[in-house]
C-alpha cells in the first residue's frame, strides 16, 4: 500500500539570494534578528542564508558565541516543516566542526532533538540522526545520548526507519554502547541486530555486526549474544560476499567467544 511522503523540496517562493545578509561581522547578528522575527518567511530566508554561512568554520565559532544555538533549539518545534528542515540542517552543519560539536553538547541540543525522532518529514529525521552520529563520536556526546535516554528509542527505530537512517542509528549505537550497554540490552538490541544481520543492504549488515562487536566487548553483552543464538548467524556471515561484513562478523565472534559459553 502506498504511503504519503512529505516532499523535502523547499517552497518555491523561498529564495536565499533575496535574504538580507549583511557583510563581515554584521552578517550573523542580522540573521539572528530575523530568526527571532515573528514573520515565517523572514525565518525561512534567514535559515537558508545561515546554512550557507555555516560551511565556514569561523562562522560556526561566531554563531556559537552569539548564542544562535538557543534560537535554533526553539525552532526545532516549529510547526512549519521548512523551518524544522533548515534548522536541523544548520545544526548538522555545525556538528561537522569541533567547536560546533562542543557547543551543541553544552547547549543541550541532544535532548531538544528527541522530539524529532517521529517527525513526519524524512529529511528532518535524517538530519537529526546525522547530528546524533557526529556528537556520539565524542565521549561527552555519547554520554549525552545515554543521559537523554535515547538508546531505547534508537533501538526501536531500527525497525521502521529508512535504510540510510538505519545506518546512522547503527553508527550512533556503536559509539554509545562502547560506553555502556545495559540499556540497549534491556531494549532488546541483540534480537533487533540479529535480524539486521540478514538485511539486503551490505552497509546495514556490516554496521549491525560492528554494533554486536561493541556489545560483545561487555561481559553482560557476551551472555546476551550467546543466549539469543547470534553466533551461528555471525558464523554464516564469514562466507558473505562483502569483505567488510566478513571482517566485522569475525570481530564480533572474537569478542563473543572470550567466555566459556561463547
Amino acid at each position: 500500500m502506498a504511503q504519503p511522503r512529505i516532499s523535502a523540496y523547499l517552497p518555491p517562493d523561498i529564495d536565499p539570494t533575496k535574504a538580507a545578509v549583511a557583510f563581515g561581522r554584521r552578517a550573523l547578528p542580522k540573521l539572528r534578528e530575523e530568526l527571532q522575527s515573528p514573520e515565517l518567511r523572514a525565518q525561512q530566508r534567514a535559515l537558508m542564508a545561515l546554512c550557507d554561512l555555516l560551511h565556514d568554520p569561523e562562522k560556526v565559532y561566531q554563531a556559537v558565541a552569539l548564542g544562535f544555538l538557543d534560537n535554533l533549539k526553539t525552532l526545532l518545534v516549529h510547526q512549519d516543516q521548512t523551518v524544522r528542515q533548515k534548522t536541523t540542517e544548520a545544526l548538522s552543519i555545525m556538528a561537522l566542526h569541533s567547536i560546533g560539536r562542543e557547543g551543541l553538547i553544552r547547549s543541550g541540543v541532544i535532548s531538544a532533538l528527541t522530539g524529532l525522532l517521529d517527525d513526519p518529514v524524512d529529511i528532518c529525521r535524517k538530519n537529526t540522526h546525522q547530528i546524533f552520529d557526529m556528537l556520539a563520536r565524542l565521549p561527552e556526546g555519547a554520554a549525552g545520548v545515554l543521559q537523554a535516554g535515547l538508546i531505547h528509542p534508537l533501538v526501536l527505530k531500527l525497525g521502521p526507519e529508512l535504510d540510510d537512517i538505519q545506518e546512522l542509528i547503527l553508527d550512533t549505537l556503536s559509539n554509545c554502547l562502547r560506553v555502556e550497554v545495559s540499556e540497549a540490552l534491556a531494549a532488546g538490541a541483540v534480537t533487533v541486530l540479529k535480524e539486521k544481520l540478514s538485511h539486503p543492504s551490505t552497509a546495514i549488515r556490516s554496521k549491525a555486526a560492528w554494533v554486536l562487536l561493541e556489545i560483545s566487548s561487555h561481559a553482560e553483552g557476551k551472555i546476551a549474544v550467546c543466549q539469543e543464538e547470534v553466533i551461528p548467524v555471525l558464523v554464516s556471515l564469514l562466507e558473505d560476499t562483502q569483505p567488510e561484513v566478513r571482517e566485522n562478523s569475525a570481530g564480533a565472534l572474537m569478542f563473543a567467544m572470550v567466555t566459556p559459553q561463547g
